[in-house]
């Protein structure tokens, strides 16, 4: 069952109509908006640039040299005061038998 799904194109009479309401309705925010919509589109296409830059500059990590960390101090060597350990003295043996 093809059936064919009728879509309305609006005239150029349904077109003016449109256009003569959303002024009404946006009438006194049009430039506003008209503003907002320019600033959008050029933060857009800004960002679209920046994106083709880093593209074409293969900004990449195996591109990158590496980085080299700024040399690190020792920490000075820990004394450890210690105490002599006398060894354990084995007992006597004593001749059994």
């Amino acid at each position: 069952m093809n059936q064919l799904v009728a879509m309305w194109v609006p005239g150029w009479t349904e077109i003016v109509i449109i256009a003569f309401v959303g002024l009404l309705i946006f009438g006194r925010r049009l430039p506003e908006v008209g503003r907002s919509l320019g600033r959008s589109i050029v933060e857009f296409k800004k960002g679209v640039r920046e994106a083709k830059n880093e593209i074409d500059k293969g900004t990449s990590l195996d591109d990158e040299p590496p980085r080299r960390l700024p040399p690190q101090q020792s920490p000075p060597p820990r004394t450890v005061e210690s105490t002599p350990v006398s060894e354990p003295s084995e007992p006597a043996r004593g001749d059994s038998g």
